[in-house]
């Protein structure tokens, strides 16, 4: 017996009881104070930013109840945060230095090596592998180049295929100007396509490109700092319609606020410049990655756009809820120019694909002429018709103007030459000199030319052959069945040939 009067076996169960416990052992957890603990495990982190958020929102929900006591307080709130309150719009001044990065001397060097190099490129791209037709050039460099000291530029166009910044752009500019990095353009692309890594965003940062979020609306710090780079006095290219065409550049979408922010926010009426081209939906289709080449562009550069008119509104002691409708009226003026612009495009589009069209139908003409005089129609039986209809239609004409110039050449002549006269007549018949004979073989050429073509023409060679070789097989067949030709073969077989044999016409 164990001490303690216990059982033996009891004992030991206790002591392996004991073990476990100690091995699995699990300290007991305060949870009243987890969700103060930083350490804690069990509430997870989103949970924990959900309540933050919730907290945020009932406390500014307070504070808004408390400011829409007073109305000044609730114009200041707007000024300063202007998605929280119904007066959305206010003029927002922006600095000519916003972000050090883009003007940092790495990233200037970086743009003087880069911009240069793949400008050119573009450039040689364009016009020699393929056709860029530009009307109107001349503005935009007169713009560029001639403009005052520190005036902002402003270009915008339709927005048709990804690759339309730099190769537009840089067929509208000669190469001597693109070596200049400084002045060419900034523009402006979105965020989740053109940064979306450190390399591609260190890329398109040295070739002066600004990021721009979607979706969070004209004061975000892309679009302050493209109104930085037009108050530096630079040229900042935009599109408009926000996005790509959605039908292949068929139409152009409405313009975006967001330009008319750039026009009325900027310190300095900037000079905006449109262009529309069409084309680039050939070189660069949806879903391709790598240029096409031997298409053609062509691009219709229009006259600045005055808002003159809308200075007068851009005060400083306008309201803030008209600082919207001031946008729209910019946005709507800019996008009725590219409207304007798109439609004298797309008629030098249709001028040009009938210009192709005639070619093509000249080409297929002449070639129908040349088979024409290539047939021999010798071997269709209709040569010597034809040669007599052309001679007849050639001479004819000749032989009238020819008889005419020696009646008038008889009628001036002295009288002791009056009686060769009708010897001169009877010479106005002979045969049309050479010259005329060489020009009749394209009459009637030149008629089919203007009413058949070469499949034409050829597939009327091809049903001759054969409606004729049917047509006189069955009328033999028939002869062969008629009583006439019974006659005719007895009478030809009574009939000696000149060299004594009959003529056998079951065998002729």
């Amino acid at each position: 017996m164990a001490a303690g009067g216990g059982v033996p076996w009891a004992e030991g169960v206790r002591a392996v009881g004991l073990q476990i416990r100690n091995r699995f052992r699990v300290a007991p957890v305060d949870r009243r104070w987890l969700w103060r603990r930083p350490e804690g495990r069990a509430a997870s982190e989103a949970v924990r930013q959900w309540s933050d958020r919730i907290r945020a929102l009932v406390q500014r929900d307070k504070k808004q109840d408390q400011g829409s006591a007073s109305p000044d307080a609730a114009v200041a709130a707007a000024a300063a945060k202007p998605s929280s309150s119904v007066l959305r719009f206010y003029k927002k001044k922006v600095g000519k230095e916003i972000d050090g990065l883009e003007d940092s001397v790495i990233m200037r060097s970086l743009q003087a090596l880069a911009v240069p190099l793949i400008g050119n490129a573009c450039h040689i791209f364009m016009h020699g592998l393929n056709t860029v037709q530009i009307y109107g050039a001349e503005k935009l460099q007169q713009a560029l180049q001639e403009r005052p000291k520190r005036k902002p530029l402003l270009t915008v166009s339709n927005h048709v295929a990804a690759m339309d910044d730099p190769f537009v752009i840089a067929s509208l500019l000669p190469p001597s100007v693109m070596l200049e990095a400084q002045k060419l353009r900034w523009t402006l692309c979105a965020t989740d396509r053109c940064f979306t890594n450190p390399v591609l965003s260190t890329f398109f940062r040295s070739v002066k490109v600004l990021p721009v979020s979607r979706g969070e609306g004209i004061y975000q710090k892309g679009m302050d700092m493209a109104l930085s780079k037009l108050n530096n006095g630079g040229w900042v290219h935009i599109f408009p319609e926000g996005s790509r065409s959605r039908d292949g550049g068929k139409t152009i979408s409405p313009a975006k606020r967001g330009v008319g922010r750039l026009v009325m926010d900027a310190d300095s009426l900037p000079v905006v410049v449109p262009f529309v081209h069409t084309g680039m939906q050939d070189i660069m289709p949806v879903g391709k990655r790598i240029p096409r080449t031997g298409k053609r562009v062509i691009v219709v550069v229009g006259d600045p756009i005055n808002f003159d008119d809308l200075m007068s509104e851009n005060s400083d002691d306008t309201q803030h809820a008209s600082r919207g409708n001031l946008y729209d009226k910019a946005s709507e003026r800019i996008g009725q120019q590219l409207q304007q612009l798109k439609v004298e495009v797309d008629r030098l589009a249709a001028e040009h694909r009938a210009e192709l069209q005639n070619r093509q139908i000249d080409n297929t003409v002449n070639e129908g002429c040349r088979v024409w005089q290539n047939v021999d129609w010798e071997s269709f039986g209709i040569g010597n018709m034809l040669s007599s209809a052309e001679h007849s239609s050639v001479q004819e004409p000749l032989k009238r103007v020819q008889h005419e110039l020696l009646v008038a050449e008889h009628r001036t002549s002295p009288p002791e030459q009056a009686e060769p006269a009708p010897r001169l007549v009877e010479q106005s018949v002979s045969p049309v000199p050479s010259a005329a004979m060489s020009s009749e073989v394209g009459i009637i050429p030149h008629w089919f030319s203007r009413h058949a073509d070469a499949s034409e023409l050829m597939g009327f060679a091809a049903r001759g052959l054969f409606k004729n070789g049917r047509f006189m097989e069955e009328g033999y067949q028939k002869f062969e069945q008629s009583n006439v030709f019974n006659v005719c073969r007895k009478l030809r077989a009574a009939t000696p040939c000149p060299d004594g044999a009959p003529l056998d016409l079951g065998h002729a």
